[in-house]
């Protein structure tokens, strides 16, 4: 695993939304596209924060109008993030110890993909084991 870099396993072309994006057009974006989590970009395309389906529990349980909050409500703005050439194994250690399952994959600054805890499980499902000898 110290040869794959997280460019291999990223999402490419991530959903983003900006901060001021209602969270219900959010939460429909994320059903269409079957997906846990949006990037939210500022005005110069920028990383601003995560907006993730455990941050929607949040959302329900506050019970507020979920067709006039925008998503700078509940996003995070404190996301670890990784760069393509960051090696995989390194990636799924920061994602463990943080006890998070989504981390941007940014390029100065800019979102250019996603790296997912499901996407490291396909990874090492695909991994082939040496035979027992």
């Amino acid at each position: 695993m110290d040869d794959v870099f997280v460019a291999q396993l990223m999402t490419s072309e991530p959903v983003t939304v900006t901060p001021e994006t209602l969270v219900e057009e959010v939460a429909n974006r994320m059903l269409d596209h079957g997906i846990g989590s949006v990037l939210v970009v500022d005005e110069d395309d920028g990383l601003a924060g995560i907006l993730t389906t455990t941050d929607f529990v949040q959302i329900v349980a506050e019970r507020k109008p979920k067709d006039e909050t925008p998503v700078s409500e509940y996003m995070s703005t404190d996301v670890l993030t990784t760069s393509a050439q960051e090696p995989v194994e390194e990636v799924a250690n920061r994602l463990i110890e943080a006890g998070v399952h989504h981390m941007p994959v940014v390029d100065d600054g800019r979102p250019i993909g996603i790296v997912t805890t499901t996407d490291l499980a396909a990874y090492v499902s695909t991994v082939q084991s040496p035979s027992p000898a």
